[in-house]
């Protein structure tokens, strides 16, 4: 594989991985998008913002090419978390808006730096990069946060799939999925 083989491949899933992320959104309300369903709070809506504010400061800032938008969770003084949700003053168009800016400007840096291009990652006490890592490590923390929406999009409204409801998912009727998982929990049990 060449250098110019790895980053195409990483692109192509980090591209991949951000339509997973977003279209964990689609056919909901704008209630569902926002409201939190575990401990700490996670929802869509905040996931994909959060995503959008990572991008621009991996993308942007670490190679020298800052975003040319403010962006919530960057500045050091920010409030905690100020990036994990939609203030009431953001609609879901604001968030998906920023998202395709992020992602464009994103994709400018990907497309113009070389793989080895050097970075510098201020919130990692300046710990030098380059693309490539960052890349991986974008890829990686998409890949997570879009898992986690998997698991809210299930709990919202039971649908499940890797890119749209449906996607690389076992078919099978509510009746076998009831079956599946008393399976499942019979065998844990067993563990109890």
């Amino acid at each position: 594989m060449t250098d110019l083989d790895a980053k195409a491949n990483l692109y192509r899933y980090l591209r991949e991985a951000r339509e997973a992320l977003l279209g964990k959104l689609d056919g909901l309300s704008e209630y569902d998008v926002r409201r939190p369903l575990v401990p700490t709070g996670t929802n869509l809506l905040g996931l994909v913002k959060h995503a959008a504010s990572v991008t621009a400061g991996y993308f942007g800032e670490v190679f020298d090419r800052p975003f040319p938008e403010p962006v919530a969770g960057l500045d050091d003084d920010a409030e905690p978390n100020t990036d994990m949700w939609a203030a009431a003053d953001e609609s879901r168009d604001d968030i998906i808006g920023l998202w395709h800016r992020v992602w464009a400007h994103a994709d400018a840096t990907i497309e113009t730096l070389p793989i080895d291009a050097p970075g510098s990652v201020r919130w990692w006490q300046h710990t030098p990069v380059t693309l490539h890592l960052i890349l991986v490590h974008v890829l990686a923390e998409l890949n997570r946060h879009a898992g986690h929406a998997d698991i809210l999009r299930e709990l919202i409204d039971g649908q499940v799939g890797w890119r749209r409801p449906g996607d690389s998912v076992v078919e099978g009727d509510e009746s076998w999925w009831a079956a599946y998982r008393q399976r499942l929990e019979s065998t844990a049990r067993e563990f109890a």
